[in-house]
């Protein structure tokens, strides 16, 4: 395993491009899952597929809204109102016209994708901005979009009957950049999967919990 010091030295940056082509990706591969499967959970989550959807795009919307102000908080989020549409739901600020079917639910998505990529192509990268897991830069939010819209697609595709495997380069870029601290030596795709608590990763105990580190690297 490479020290976390060795890998920022000459790690490749997670870019708006990366983003970009992860959200291109999940879009193409989510609009092959039949109207009917929507309904049913998102692999091991407790949120329906569209539900999950509904996170993922607001996951990325909120991203942008936190780094989007000239000067953004450091301590909190940017005090937008979200809330649960039922019990045990995920609170969202984005919600989904449920009238629009599938295909309006991932033009969400795909909005709420292209809003993130373009704050990042234009926000200065010495703009900070708070994050839970670390008061972050514009590529590392750019990385945490990745990751969401990655592993938010994985359990969609479990939950959807659906083929998932995205670019492990693009994986090990992400990884370098959130999770410096896991294996190197295993192919990116699993250990992201591991690294995020969803998988097993041989030599390497299952994660029950997990968190990114989202502060700013070299």
């Amino acid at each position: 395993m490479s020290s976390s010091s060795e890998r920022d030295a000459s790690r490749p940056p997670v870019t708006a491009e990366d983003l970009h082509d992860a959200v291109r990706l999940a879009v193409a591969a989510l609009g092959e899952a039949p109207p009917e499967a929507w309904d049913g959970n998102a692999g091991s989550l407790e949120w329906e597929c569209w539900e999950t959807v509904e996170h993922l795009a607001d996951d990325l919307f909120a991203y942008a809204v936190q780094l989007g102000p000239a000067a953004p908080p450091l301590d909190g989020n940017v005090p937008f109102v979200w809330h649960s549409r039922r019990p045990g739901g995920p609170e969202n600020a984005v919600h989904a016209d449920r009238t629009a079917g599938p295909a309006g639910l991932l033009q969400v998505l795909e909005a709420c994708g292209a809003l993130l990529v373009a704050v990042v192509r234009t926000t200065p990268p010495e703009r900070r901005a708070y994050h839970p897991y670390g008061v972050s830069d514009p590529e590392g939010f750019a990385a945490m979009g990745v990751v969401e819209t990655l592993v938010h697609t994985h359990d969609l595709a479990e939950g959807l009957g659906l083929p998932w495997q995205p670019p492990a380069a693009l994986c090990a870029r992400t990884l370098a950049r959130l999770f410096p601290d896991a294996p190197t030596g295993t192919a990116p795709w699993p250990t992201l999967l591991w690294a995020t608590g969803r998988a097993d990763l041989p030599g390497h105990p299952r994660r029950t919990t997990w968190r990114w580190d989202g502060t700013p690297r070299p």
